[in-house]
């Protein structure tokens, strides 16, 4: 055993390839630079000893960035659109609608103006308020634009997709601001008219999803996955080279331990995540989800030291992070409730067993992610490889013929969702996809 943790904890492979995901610069969804980034991710996991390493393509509704401003009185303050907003300016009142909670937007009239909220939510509020929902609100309540404001410091405006499945492009421009910036539109022009212009080309585009397999020919899979893409503001370093580097040293790491795999492992890095799990949905909906034993999706790993495992309500999941913790005396996370957020995501909706992996934070939100900040040198080699260890013991007993994963009904899930009040959140952003 100590011949592979050895291995492992001296290992560059995966450090290397984050640093080659980040030089690539541009990842956003369609483009060239994500494309690149899923051939370096194949050549790395065929490097690694994976077999049938290889590009799934489909098409998707591409977004690029072209302008966007908001202009008020005779200042024109900085911004940055928000990918998959229409190209498209509205001049309205601003309503500064602060942390945007569900509630907030049954208080205030919004017909005709536009709408302002913070990337965060209060201490006291039960459950995080993505931002797509936030942005949803909005238009169900009548809005004509959006200002997405970062809630964290440092002149950071942040980015983030808007769109539903069914209408990928959303209906009104969408803007981010950093936080400096909503405190001055706030403070100065609270109920004065203001205009959001964002100018982006719309055309149809093609995103990839990376495979590679390791381990025995068997029909059952545990699934080790993780995003290749990211925004095209910044390098991507913790959004998600991160868990694509988790993804190629654990490919390595088990390629050494592969005798002692019991189940397929089947690696993948999806395209076309941050514009709404577009590849994840794919294969989710391609795939034989009943074959599917585990998923462990990297995203939101390295940035803190110690990994957070949400997962669901599958309590065997829950039990081989305990055992894994207490054999190598390191702390994990578990978290039972459910995180529609990820690439997870459209596999558990359907009861599929799923972890999403990430490190935990004190921070509300993304942090330096979404932002110009999320660079390289915010991650410390360290975090990566003494998680590197601990998941892939964690793959191991996941793929060990005496663990047995539990599928849950749909019936399961939804009443969850209600239960723990998200589904009003799904429902609003179209991400709903069972019958009512």
């Amino acid at each position: 055993m100590s011949t592979w943790i050895g291995d492992v904890f001296t290992s560059d492979r995966g450090w290397n390839h984050l640093e080659a995901l980040v030089d690539v610069g541009n990842r956003m969804t369609g483009s060239p630079g994500e494309r690149e980034a899923a051939e370096l991710t194949r050549d790395a996991l065929e490097a690694a000893g994976a077999r049938n390493a290889r590009l799934e393509s489909f098409a998707i509704q591409g977004w690029e960035r072209d302008s966007s401003a908001i202009r008020a009185g005779d200042l024109e303050l900085e911004c940055i659109a928000l990918p998959r907003s229409p190209s498209a300016s509205a001049t309205a009142p601003l309503v500064d609608l602060e942390y945007g909670l569900p509630e907030q937007f049954e208080d205030v009239d919004l017909e005709g103006t536009v709408v302002m909220v913070r990337s965060d939510i209060p201490d006291y509020y039960d459950r995080y308020v993505h931002r797509r929902e936030k942005y949803y609100h909005a238009v169900e309540n009548g809005a004509a634009g959006f200002v997405y404001r970062n809630h964290v410091e440092g002149c950071l405006p942040p980015t983030g997709s808007v769109g539903t499945p069914e209408n990928p492009v959303g209906e009104i421009p969408a803007v981010g601001v950093s936080s400096e910036v909503g405190a001055r539109l706030a403070r100065r022009f609270d109920g004065e008219e203001i205009e959001v212009a964002v100018e982006a080309t719309i055309e149809d585009a093609d995103s990839q999803n990376v495979h590679a397999e390791l381990g025995p020919e068997t029909d059952e899979r545990v699934l080790v996955t993780s995003h290749v893409d990211a925004h095209d503001i910044a390098e991507g370093a913790l959004d998600n080279g991160a868990g694509t580097a988790m993804m190629v040293e654990l490919a390595n790491a088990l390629a050494a331990r592969e005798d002692d795999l019991e189940t397929r492992v089947e690696f993948v890095a999806y395209g076309a995540e941050e514009v709404g799990l577009v590849g994840s949905a794919h294969h989710a909906d391609t795939a034989d989800r009943d074959r599917i034993k585990a998923i462990v999706n990297n995203d939101g790993v390295v940035r803190g030291r110690t990994l957070s495992l949400t997962t669901h309500g599958f309590d065997a999941l829950e039990d081989v992070a305990d055992e894994v913790s207490d054999r190598f005396g390191h702390p994990i996370e578990t978290i039972p409730k459910l995180g529609p957020h990820s690439d997870h995501w459209p596999f558990v909706r359907w009861g599929v067993p799923g972890t999403h992996v990430m490190s935990t934070s004190d921070e509300v939100g993304r942090g330096w992610g979404h932002t110009f900040a999320d660079t390289f040198e915010k991650l410390e080699k360290r975090d990566l490889l003494e998680q590197a260890i601990l998941l892939t013991e964690y793959v191991v007993r996941l793929a060990s013929d005496d663990v047995t994963t539990e599928p849950k009904s749909t019936d399961e899930i939804v009443e969850r969702l209600e239960a723990e009040d998200l589904a009003e959140g799904m429902r609003i952003t179209g991400d709903w996809p069972y019958d009512e």
